[in-house]
């Protein structure tokens, strides 16, 4: 590989994976109110935020990190009161018990309104703040941290709007192959590439944190706990299960524990982490082993997200679980042809698993990604892979990922519509 390609390469997967507490849409609203507040410079008498529909799915039912609750007015108040910009993905790190119940005050004063915005955008959060005498608009839109729009009255602090293109992520100048990705991986020097052992330093201790609580529907806990042992076993697929899910319990319910994200989701990040460091771990393979098989997953991740764009109809889990078992394949002797395969097998079991919304039950979700990403990768190694003949999956497994993501990202906008409709009406 060319060395100014592989360190674009690098430079990618440095921006896309970043620590972040909490449910990014939430968090990514509270980091545009943060800064809205700070460029008007008092804390704001309204907020008017509009969102595009994917963030407010996203954001509707899950916990808000610290605060013991759910849902996008507690998210905006934080970020109003005592959020820093400069914290990104981690906005609201500093939540207190006192500055909760400021927040709870704030709500009851009505200075909050939520609205759907109109927009072919599917990340797109607009905010307004105003007190007497003036007012700040921001705007993020295209990434979870990507401000667009910055105003305070008259004056326009930025503006890459006109640049923008109207669809659901930035564009990345780096064009990918899977054979790219997988080249990356596995010849890349390591010093390079050892950085992202921080996934698995950070993702483990988030899921050792959250089998230790009761977070959500506690699928992680549930996993390992004995009685339940004697009907899926103690085994490494069963610890894989376990850690991933539970990471994801935690997280869902709002714990205040960090993770490191891909490409904007902490769920995606966990995903594409912990099922490669336990399999690692427990098949005792070297720390350069570890490092390249985390890489091969998240750049995979980060791959196949380029064309799907950072939100979608489609669950997320869907291309975590396929990064983590590319990484388990090579982790387990295969070589590109397996790692390919287990990739096909993935799309042709998961495609279709429809995204309702970031809640407690996506554990459930992360489960069976990753249930199917150990599958996948153990079918691979026997030499078996899903036809050209079979569904979605084309002999030229890029062009099956590209037939995943058009799927997800156009064939089920309808899709998406209608469970927003759902979920906003019960």
């Amino acid at each position: 590989m060319i060395e100014s390609v592989r360190k674009q390469l690098v430079e990618l997967v440095k921006q896309e994976v970043i620590p972040a507490i909490g449910c990014t849409e939430p968090i990514a609203v509270a980091l545009c109110v943060a800064k809205a507040a700070d460029v008007l410079g008092n804390l704001p008498d309204r907020i008017t935020v509009y969102l595009s529909p994917n963030i407010l799915k996203n954001a509707m039912g899950v916990g808000i990190p610290g605060t013991g609750m759910t849902g996008l007015p507690i998210a905006i108040a934080l970020g109003a009161l005592i959020g820093k910009s400069d914290y990104c993905l981690e906005v609201l790190k500093d939540t207190t018990p006192e500055s909760v119940i400021q927040s709870k005050q704030y709500i009851d004063e009505g200075r909050i309104n939520i609205s759907l915005k109109e927009t072919c955008e599917k990340l797109y959060i607009e905010v307004i703040c105003e007190d007497e005498a003036d007012k700040s608009v921001v705007v993020i839109s295209g990434g979870h941290t990507n401000f667009t729009y910055i105003a305070r009255n008259e004056q326009v602090l930025l503006d890459k709007q006109q640049q923008k293109r109207c669809d659901d992520e930035q564009q990345h100048t780096v064009e990918l192959s899977l054979h790219d990705v997988y080249e990356l991986a596995t010849t890349a020097p390591l010093h390079e590439i050892e950085f992202i052992l921080e996934t698995a330093t950070i993702n483990k201790a988030a899921a050792e944190k959250a089998l230790e609580g009761n977070y959500g529907h506690s699928v992680g806990r549930m996993l390992c706990c004995r009685s339940k042992q004697t009907i899926m076993g103690d085994s490494i697929y069963t610890r894989i299960l376990s850690y991933t899910s539970a990471a994801c319990d935690a997280r869902m319910a709002g714990a205040l524990i960090p993770v490191m994200s891909n490409s904007g989701s902490g769920n995606q990040g966990i995903s594409a982490t912990l099922p490669v460091v336990v399999y690692a771990e427990e098949t005792n393979k070297s720390r350069e082993e570890l490092i390249r098989a985390l890489m091969l997953s998240h750049l995979t991740v980060i791959y196949i997200k380029q064309s799907l764009g950072r939100l979608s109809a489609l669950c997320g889990c869907v291309v975590a679980a396929t990064g983590s078992s590319c990484g388990i394949t090579w982790l387990m002797g295969g070589t590109y042809k397996e790692v390919s395969y287990a990739v096909q097998n993935m799309i042709a079991n998961l495609a279709g698993m429809l995204c309702d919304g970031a809640k407690p039950s996506c554990a459930l979700k992360v489960a069976s990604g990753v249930s199917t990403a150990v599958l996948s990768a153990m079918m691979a190694m026997e030499d078996r892979c899903v036809t050209s003949v079979e569904g979605i999956v084309d002999k030229d497994v890029d062009k099956s990922i590209r037939n995943l993501t058009a799927i997800g990202s156009k064939a089920m906008n309808e899709t998406d519509r209608m469970v927003l409709e759902i979920m906003t009406n019960k």
